[in-house]
């Protein structure tokens, strides 16, 4: 059984891939000048992370940090927003 399972769904169907707790898993869906990326990957508290990213797209020219996502901090944002 995969830690981490990803989709996506295109012009020509979906295709989806796993990765393990070992590798994690990494995703770029990117437009010609704009994009987004995700890594998911075991920390070494063998905690579930998300770090996300917005891009420059194909054209290339950097990306931007947005932030890195723990279960515990997801917990910490659902108390914040209720």
């Amino acid at each position: 059984m995969s830690r981490f399972y990803g989709s996506i769904q295109g012009t020509k169907g979906e295709a989806t891939r796993c990765g393990d707790s070992k590798n994690g898993i990494h995703g770029h869906v990117r437009g010609w000048n704009l994009g987004g990326m995700v890594r998911m990957f075991v920390n070494e508290h063998g905690e579930d992370v998300c770090r996300i990213w917005v891009t420059s797209g194909s054209q290339g020219g950097g990306e931007h940090f947005l932030g890195e996502f723990t279960e515990e901090s997801l917990k910490l944002l659902k108390k914040v927003t209720k």
